[in-house]
Parts: C-alpha cells; sequence; structure tokens
C-alpha cells in the first residue's frame, strides 16, 4: 500500500477528517524530525484488535543519524514492545519514561506523543519520537536551540495545534531547518538565529547580529520595497499573535529570501514565534533568465512568422502577375508550403514552450486547402484521431508532409466538379506516430512509387519523411478504390 491513506483505511477506524489532519501532520513533520534529530513514526490503532498498533508512516531527521535503517511503515507492535504507545493513546499524555531501547547495534530513546484534532480532544494517533543515541556528546547552542523548538511543536501537536492550518495553494517543501532559522520570543524579540539566517538577512542589508532585536520592525525597515518590509512584518506579528501567515518572499538589495513564521503556543499559552528563511537569490535569478529567454525564444518565432508571411504575400503578389498558368501554379504551391510553415511558428510564439499542438495546425492547413480547391471540386475534408503535442522539430516537416499529401489528394484525387472527401487518419501509440492521407478517387498510375516520382510536392514529401523524420512512407492503391498515403515515424 503506497500511500498514507491506503494504509489508514486498511488497519485503522479513523474518520476522514482525521485522516486529513494526520495527511497534514505528516506533510510538516520533516520540521519536528530535524529539529529534534530524531525519527518520527507515526502509529495508529490496528481496528478490532486493541492494544495492537501499526506504523502509519515514517520520516528520518536530516540533522542527526537515523534510529531505524529498515522502513518502519506497516510494522505492528503489540505487548511490551508497544508499552509506550499505549500510555499515550489511553492517558493521552507525552511518554518520556522507559530504558533506551536497543535494536542490533542501535540504543534508541523512545518518545510517544498522542496526537489530536483541534476541535477534538480524544487521541487519534501517537507519533513516536525516537532518538538514535550512538551520537553521545555535549549538545551545542544551535542543538539546545532546535531542541528547545522542537518541544514546543510536539507540545502543539497533542494540543491539536500543529500542523498548521492548510493553506490553498501553498508549498510544503520550504524552507526548510538548514535553511536559516530564527525563533523569537513573546515580546517579538530574537532568542535565537542560526548562521544560515543570520547570513540571509546580512545579504539583504542588515547589520550587526539578529539577537535581542525585534524581528518584525527589523524586517519592516529594510532597503526594499516598502510594502513588502511591511507585509512581511505583518506576517511576523500575524505568527506572534497566534496566526499562520502565508510564506512571503523579501528582496532587498539584491537579495531573495523566503519567509515562513510559525506561532509558537505549547498548551495554547503565548511562546514566541519560529522563522523560517531560505535564501533563494540564485533560485529567482535563474528563474527570471529563463523568462527573459522564454520571451527571447517567442518574439524569435513572431518575427519568423512575419517574414514567412511576407514571403507569402510577395510570392502571392508575383503569381498575379505572371503569364504563364505553369508559372503561377508553381508560385501558388510555394505560397501555400511557405504559410504551413508560418503556421507552425505562429504557434510556437504563442506557447510557452518548445512544443506545439498539432492538431489545430493540420485543421488550419486543411480548411486552407478546401478553399483553394472549391472552384475546381467538392471535396470535405476529415481528420480521426489526435497528433496530440508535438517537439517543434518536428512539427515543421511534418506540417509540410501534410500539406502536400492533402493538397495532392484535393488536387489529383477527384474530377473537377465531383465530390469528394480526403481523410487524414493518425494513430499515435507513445512515441510512434502513423499518419494516414487516403481519399476515394481515381487511384494510383500503375506501377506508380514514390520515390520516382517527378512530382515536386511529392520529392518533397519523400525527402523530409525518410530525412527529417527518420521515418517511411508508402503509396498505395486502398482496397475499397482509391488510394492512401501512409507516413511512420518515431519521435527521438
Amino acid at each position: 500500500m503506497s500511500t498514507l491513506r491506503d494504509v489508514i483505511s486498511a488497519h485503522t477506524d479513523l474518520t476522514s477528517n482525521s485522516a486529513a489532519h494526520l495527511q497534514r501532520l505528516v506533510a510538516e513533520w520533516q520540521l519536528l524530525a530535524d529539529l529534534s534529530f530524531a525519527d518520527f513514526l507515526l502509529w495508529g490503532a490496528v481496528k478490532e484488535h486493541p492494544g495492537r498498533y501499526v506504523c502509519l508512516a515514517q520520516v528520518r531527521p536530516t540533522t542527526g543519524p537515523t534510529a531505524y535503517e529498515e522502513d518502519q511503515v506497516g510494522r505492528i507492535l503489540e505487548g511490551e514492545d508497544a508499552q509506550h504507545l499505549n500510555v499515550a493513546f489511553t492517558e493521552g499524555r507525552i511518554f518520556r519514561e522507559g530504558d533506551p531501547v536497543w535494536r542490533g547495534d542501535v540504543a534508541a530513546r523512545h518518545e510517544a506523543i498522542p496526537v489530536r484534532r483541534r476541535d477534538r480532544r480524544e487521541v487519534i494517533a501517537v507519533a513516536a519520537r525516537d532518538t538514535n543515541l550512538s551520537d553521545t556528546r555535549s549538545p551545542s547552542h544551535l542543538e539546545l536551540n532546535y531542541l528547545k523548538t522542537a518541544d514546543y511543536l510536539v507540545q502543539m501537536l497533542t494540543d491539536g495545534g500543529f500542523p498548521p492550518p492548510l493553506l490553498p495553494g501553498e508549498p510544503t517543501t520550504a524552507p526548510r531547518i538548514g535553511d536559516g532559522l530564527v525563533r523569537i520570543g513573546s515580546d517579538g524579540l530574537v532568542r535565537y538565529a542560526s548562521p544560515n539566517a543570520l547570513s540571509a538577512y546580512r545579504r539583504m542589508g542588515v547589520t550587526g547580529h539578529l539577537r535581542d532585536r525585534d524581528l518584525a520592525e527589523l524586517t519592516r525597515s529594510l532597503p526594499s520595497n516598502s510594502d513588502v518590509g511591511a507585509d512581511a512584518a505583518r506576517r511576523i506579528a500575524d505568527a506572534l499573535a497566534g496566526g499562520t501567515p502565508r510564506r512571503k518572499e523579501i528582496e532587498s538589495k539584491g537579495a531573495t529570501v523566503l519567509m515562513r513564521a510559525l506561532p509558537l503556543r505549547p498548551g495554547g499559552k503565548a511562546a514566541g514565534a519560529l522563522v523560517l528563511v531560505r535564501d533563494i537569490t540564485e533560485v529567482r535569478r535563474l528563474d527570471r533568465e529563463l523568462v527573459t529567454k522564454d520571451a527571447t525564444i517567442r518574439e524569435i518565432h513572431h518575427r519568423v512568422k512575419n517574414n514567412l508571411q511576407t514571403v507569402a504575400a510577395l510570392l502571392r503578389l508575383q503569381a498575379r502577375r505572371v503569364g504563364s498558368p505553369q508559372a503561377r501554379q508553381s508560385l501558388e504551391e510555394s505560397v501555400r508550403r511557405v504559410s504551413s510553415i508560418a503556421l507552425v511558428h505562429e504557434t510556437l510564439s504563442q506557447s510557452g514552450d518548445e512544443s506545439v499542438g498539432f492538431d489545430q495546425i493540420v485543421d488550419r492547413v486543411a480548411s486552407m486547402a478546401v478553399e483553394v480547391s472549391v472552384a475546381e471540386s467538392k471535396v470535405t475534408l476529415r481528420r480521426e484521431g489526435t497528433f496530440g503535442v508535438l517537439p517543434s522539430e518536428y512539427a515543421t516537416p511534418l506540417v509540410m508532409v501534410v500539406n502536400e499529401l492533402i493538397q495532392n489528394a484535393v488536387e489529383h484525387a477527384y474530377p473537377p466538379g465531383q465530390d469528394g472527401e480526403v481523410v487524414i487518419g493518425v494513430e499515435r501509440a507513445g512515441d510512434h506516430l502513423r499518419v494516414t492521407v487516403s481519399d476515394h478517387g481515381k487511384g494510383l498510375p500503375a506501377g506508380f512509387r514514390i520515390a520516382d516520382s517527378t512530382r515536386l510536392g511529392l520529392q518533397i514529401v519523400h525527402t523530409l519523411v525518410t530525412g527529417e523524420l527518420r521515418g517511411t512512407i508508402d503509396m498505395r492503391p486502398r482496397a475499397e478504390g482509391g488510394t492512401e498515403a501512409v507516413v511512420d515515424f518515431a519521435l527521438q
């Protein structure tokens, strides 16, 4: 069973609201594991088996050694092994007593923390904080502050104050503990700032240390857009008041920092706030470069489209001035070829990437072919199947191939004045495409081979399919009469 919801529904009687609360917890609890330097395991009571518990989820710390090399999800505990879980479930209190538990050569301290929802007082699950005791040394100032903050959040976990409410569209991946942490007291003054947090604020223009300074006012006075600084300060104040504000990006002196503020209210009493910061200056610089690059590429496609349309207009003007019908027809064919390529660049100029939805291009090419053929014959075109999205390096040669095959069928399959139909069939299986252009017309001459054809359009088709598309093309009679051209190729 791959998801938390699957494990919950298979082993427990938890309601959908309780399951949703646990899912929010699992989305946020990397914060708890990193602050605690410990593994967190989420345990649920097995339905119809009192005293038996199943591990619903597990997270390992990125700040210290794990207590478990193997995955614990799905593991069942009962009896003596589940004593700490029993206490947390039945008495509704945090279990911290007991001797270290050995698993192989690793000793671990087990704590069991009852998990409650904000709106309910009964225990819905237990979060076990299991700390690997192999790394025994005096904790640093940073570690002591991490552990103190972790204890606040653990108490909020059992009070129902953690995890924070889910905000629509809010990411849960950043910032993390290692990115930068500031703990402020209920008076708004900084009690501790990690080295990475101090570096982030210094990049934004703050000099000196952060300790004992009012973080909200300090953020408000950053040399940045005044509205941005004021908004960030309001969010810190909101967290101090017990709210859960959205993350905020702050830009100052060329640096960009992502900030997240969380209230610290163990037992419902204000204890300050936790502010996480992450320097994302380089990320935003790369984002701006990509946006600029994408805009430049779209502008290039737009200009190429305009140039091709200019070429088509010049060819069209030239065709009107040519006295030879054969020369006029050749120029008009060139106009259609150039226009079909312009359609690809027009679509790319409106797209955010180098791929195009090919169906609309083919439909427009088919529409142009019908408009040209109306005076000579009554031919309709129909598409069966879908091309989907194609990379631009395939779209350009393919639109020319389809254009030539449609034009060939419209002009040569049916005598002038006769009703007819041309069908564009598409079969796509993964990266393999088969495109068929078929008609019910008079068919091919005896012994016809496309490779030997002297028609320019068919020579273009053969060259593009075998060269640019690295595929195959076959023009053959249909069993029920008429002709079909079949193009097979794969997207490499």
